[in-house]
C-alpha cells in the first residue's frame, strides 16, 4: 500500500507540473481567445503616445503607435484594450505573457531582438532616425560636442535607446541620470538640476516648441546604428501567429502612406494644450512624475 501511495503521489505531482504548464501557455494566450488584443505602452513619449486630456478611458490612450495598434486589432478581427504603465513595464508585461505585445516607441538593439520576437521595422517620420540633447536655450552655445558634456549630468529615459547612447557616446565623466519619464527629466533640466536630456528628435522638437524659448537643441547628435533608425513592435518569442498580423498591416500601412499621415496629425496634437505625456508605474497607475 505504502508503495501504491508513493506512485500515486509522483503521479499526482507529473499531473500538476503539466497543468501549471500548460495553464501558464493558456494564461499567456488568453487575451486573445477573449477577443482582445492587449498592448502596453509608455505614454510618455508624444507623438508616438501620449494622453489626449479631453477625453477618457481607453479613447485618451493616442499617437503613432496606437493607431497601429488599432489597425493590428482591426486586422485581427479583435478589440483593442491598451495597458498603460512605466516603459520597463511594458516590456516586462509581454515577456511574462501578462499582455500581446508592445508598442512603444522601440527602437532596434540586438539585446532586444535576443530576448523577444519583433517585428518589421517601421518608420512614421524620417527625422526620428535622429537622437538629440535638449539644453536650455542660454547653455546652447556651450554644448555642440560630446565632449562638452564631460562631467555634466545628462538626464534619460530608464531602458530607452538613448540611456544607452549617452553610456556609449557621451564622456566617463558624463553623470547619466536615469528618469522614469521624459517630462520629469525636462523639468530637472529647466529647474537647473542637470544640463541636458536625451530625447528622439520628434519628441525634443516637441518639447522644444512648448518650452516658450526655455529650451533648444545642443549641436550635438548621436550616431548609431542604421537598423536603429526604425521602430519595431515587441512579442513573445513564438507568437508568430501575431507578427503575421503585425507585419502585414506594417506594410500596408507603410505603402498607402498612413504612417506618415499618422504621425503628422499627432505631432498637430501633441502641440495641443489637450497632449500630456504621462508617466505610469508597473501596475498602471500614475505616477505623477
Amino acid at each position: 500500500m505504502r508503495r501504491l501511495f508513493a506512485v500515486f503521489m509522483v503521479l499526482l505531482l507529473i499531473a500538476g507540473m503539466l497543468c501549471m504548464a500548460g495553464c501558464n501557455e493558456e494564461e499567456a494566450q488568453l487575451t486573445v481567445s477573449e477577443g482582445v488584443l492587449t498592448v502596453s505602452l509608455s505614454p510618455d513619449f508624444a507623438p508616438m503616445e501620449f494622453v489626449d486630456t479631453s477625453k477618457s478611458g481607453q479613447e485618451q490612450y493616442v499617437g503613432v503607435d496606437v493607431k497601429l495598434a488599432q489597425a493590428i486589432a482591426d486586422e485581427m478581427g479583435l478589440g483593442l484594450v491598451i495597458k498603460p504603465m512605466s516603459f520597463e513595464a511594458c516590456q516586462s508585461a509581454v515577456l511574462g505573457g501578462a499582455v500581446d505585445m508592445s508598442i512603444s516607441g522601440y527602437a532596434y538593439t540586438e539585446e532586444r531582438a535576443q530576448k523577444f520576437l519583433i517585428s518589421d521595422f517601421y518608420k512614421p517620420e524620417e527625422f526620428e532616425e535622429l537622437h538629440m540633447i535638449v539644453v536650455r536655450s542660454e547653455d546652447v552655445d556651450k554644448y555642440k560636442t560630446a565632449e562638452d558634456f564631460g562631467g555634466v549630468a545628462v538626464g534619460a529615459q530608464a531602458s530607452s535607446i538613448q540611456l544607452d547612447l549617452c553610456h556609449e557616446d557621451l564622456p566617463d565623466n558624463t553623470e547619466v541620470v536615469e528618469y522614469a519619464g521624459i517630462d520629469g527629466a525636462i523639468q530637472a533640466l529647466k529647474e537647473g538640476k542637470i544640463e541636458g536630456v536625451a530625447v528622439a528628435d520628434g519628441r525634443g522638437e516637441i518639447e522644444i516648441e512648448n518650452s516658450d524659448g526655455e529650451l533648444a537643441a545642443s549641436g550635438f547628435y548621436f550616431e548609431w546604428d542604421d537598423k536603429a533608425t526604425e521602430n519595431i513592435v515587441l512579442m513573445q518569442k513564438g507568437r508568430e501567429d501575431l507578427a503575421a498580423y503585425v507585419n502585414k498591416v506594417i506594410a500596408a500601412k507603410t505603402e498607402s502612406g498612413e504612417l506618415h499621415q499618422w504621425y503628422e496629425e499627432c505631432s498637430d496634437l501633441a502641440k495641443s494644450e489637450n497632449a500630456k505625456n504621462v508617466v505610469y508605474d508597473e501596475k498602471g497607475e500614475e505616477t505623477g512624475e
